[in-house]
């Protein structure tokens, strides 16, 4: 738009908001909650182009009687890995919007670890199609360490050629606090090129000076916090603390006794990882509002921390706040207790209601990606272990939590080959490499999945996505790792050499091209099929996904081999002494 398209535009915007033509939409008998002044007031809402234009009575095209609803802007996700639902960014808008989000601020980090440059392009071009607003913070750990093999090794330079886009925002969470602490030269080029952007941090347990001189890095946030200790020594030293409820990891509870009238402006919300199935249960960014409330928080508060804390911190100018010139985000609640939603509105657009999106109000993107399951001919024999030695390491999950720990044991063989041994829980555990067709496969042993038959195979497995495999017997994991290659990509559970059940994920090997409904349901039935094998874990998969990633202790196995993640290096799975560590 050219100086004097900018200028008629204006002329005309103020002749609009000044009543003297007709607005496309008023919203009438509104209480309205101001987020910049902290109060409610009851009033009219003109709408025009998608923009709040003014309070009162004004000539509209369309009037509707919100009869004394409560109207708050739009919520908005601070930091969200879509890819982790498991379907598309159309897909994830129909299930989060009726739940008020209307914006979400992504990290593209997984499908960049598969696709790198064409993963992060991918999704930014189907957040066009998708009414959900969709910006990008550029993933910074692409691989998340050397210890693994991914499909992409993104360097600065590949980063700086996104990072013009008017939907990028900055830099993503920078999960390598040692590489920012030591001075990592490929590290440092990443902040040096997002010095006047946003950089998010990922600092779990990071304190005292260590902690200053990774801020003093230009990070100003962090949404790994766990007690309130942690994330006020935080706040302290200038970090904004995105307070974290997702499916796997959920901190609300415990860090919302910090926030207060004086610093509650320094917190959002977000949801980093949440599946379809806690969406339609619980909701979205609604549900940390909603709970947020019930825990004593007041209710503006509360919705400040939705809405114009996140956008005043991701500089999304007219975002987050109902007024004159910001944009029509908007979300009619029945009440402050329950946040019962009754209408959504995107840039003014009537998109969902009574928890459902309207018919044919968002887009599917039909853009492809390129296949991303390269892997050399399975063979069964890639599943055999076989030693002459008495004991190995074993990875030892704790439920309800990412950490494990590692145990000495001696194994049960048959000859020199070492066997599942159901009684003490004791399973195999294979990484597929899966980008480059390499043929590495390792194996290890595992313990607190319960199966009594069978295995569990996903290509999602954090944080570059080989194929992982969980099974009893070296037949029923060859059957799961080759269905696995025949969907390009998904999760199954198999017995006996047989398939019970499957869902293809082809989009990187982590997304459905499937609908959420879809998605949902075969979830549900994967579950199902563990549990029928004797999985004890509520979601096998989704703990099954983090065993292969090297930055979280105690130990891991990747497509290099065991990971020793307290000392940050390959180790040997055999060993002749239980004392070994």
């Amino acid at each position: 738009m050219d100086f004097n398209e900018t200028l008629e535009q204006l002329k005309n915007t103020i002749e609009i908001s000044g009543g003297a033509k007709q607005v496309d939409l008023l919203l009438k008998n509104a209480r309205i909650i101001n987020t910049f002044a902290g109060d409610i007031h009851e009033d009219n809402v003109a709408i025009h182009n998608g923009k709040v234009v003014g309070f009162g009575d004004y000539n509209a095209k369309e009037t509707i009687d919100l009869q004394g609803a409560y109207l708050a802007p739009g919520f908005i996700d601070g930091h969200v890995h879509i890819e982790s639902s498991m379907v598309k960014v159309s897909e994830f808008a129909k299930a989060v919007m009726p739940c008020g989000t209307t914006t979400a601020v992504i990290d593209p980090h997984e499908i960049a670890n598969v696709l790198g440059l064409d993963g992060i392009s991918y999704m930014l071009a189907s957040g066009l199609k998708a009414k959900l607003g969709v910006y990008v913070m550029l993933p910074s750990c692409v691989p998340s360490s050397p210890l693994e093999t991914s499909g992409a090794n993104l360097s600065a330079h590949d980063l700086a050629l996104l990072m013009n886009d008017k939907r990028v925002l900055g830099l993503g969470e920078m999960m390598n606090y040692p590489g920012v602490l030591n001075q990592d030269r490929s590290v440092m080029e990443k902040l040096a090129m997002a010095q006047e952007k946003i950089i998010d941090g990922h600092a779990p347990m990071l304190r005292g000076k260590q902690l200053y001189a990774y801020v003093s890095a230009g990070i100003r946030s962090d949404h790994e916090c766990q007690t309130v200790e942690e994330a006020r020594e935080k706040l302290h030293a200038g970090m904004h603390i995105m307070i974290r409820e997702g499916t796997a990891a959920k901190n609300l509870r415990g860090l919302l006794p910090l926030v207060n009238s004086e610093n509650s402006r320094k917190f959002m919300f977000c949801t980093d990882d949440r599946e379809l199935d806690d969406i339609a249960r619980e909701g979205h960014i609604n549900y940390s509002v909603k709970t947020a409330i019930s825990l004593g928080i007041p209710p503006i508060r509360a919705i400040q921390m939705a809405t114009i804390n996140a956008a005043e911190y991701f500089n999304l100018k007219d975002l987050g706040v109902i007024a004159p010139g910001y944009q029509a985000d908007l979300v009619v609640l029945k009440d402050l207790k329950n946040l019962d939603i009754k209408k959504v509105f995107k840039k003014g657009e009537l998109v969902a209601e009574n928890g459902r999106i309207l018919p044919d109000k968002i887009e599917d993107y039909h853009g492809h990606v390129r296949s991303t399951i390269n892997v050399k001919w399975i063979e069964h024999d890639n599943f055999v272990l076989k030693t002459d030695k008495k004991y190995a390491r074993i990875i030892n999950i704790t439920p309800g939590q990412l950490a494990t720990r590692m145990t000495v044991e001696e194994v049960k063989k048959d000859g020199d080959f070492v066997i599942c041994d159901m009684e003490k829980d004791v399973l195999k555990i294979a990484v597929i490499e899966r980008h480059t067709a390499s043929g590495r496969v390792a194996v290890g042993l595992i313990r607190g999945f319960g199966l009594k038959k069978g295995a569990i195979a996903s290509s999602i497995s954090h944080d570059s996505h080989d194929i992982v495999v969980i099974g009893t017997n070296d037949g029923d994991m060859y059957t799961a790792a080759v269905q696995i290659v025949k969907m390009q990509g998904g999760m199954t559970v198999t017995a006996d050499n047989q398939v019970l059940e499957a869902l293809p994920l082809p989009i990187g090997g982590l997304m459905a091209d499937r609908s959420a409904d879809y998605v949902r349901e075969k979830l549900s039935r994967l579950k199902v099929s563990a549990k029928l094998i004797g999985s004890k874990l509520e979601n096998p998969f989704m703990t099954m996904g983090f065993m292969s990633l090297p930055p979280i202790p105690e130990i891991r196995i990747t497509d290099l081999g065991i990971i020793d993640a307290v000392k940050f290096k390959v180790t040997d799975l055999f060993t002749d002494s239980p004392a070994a560590r």
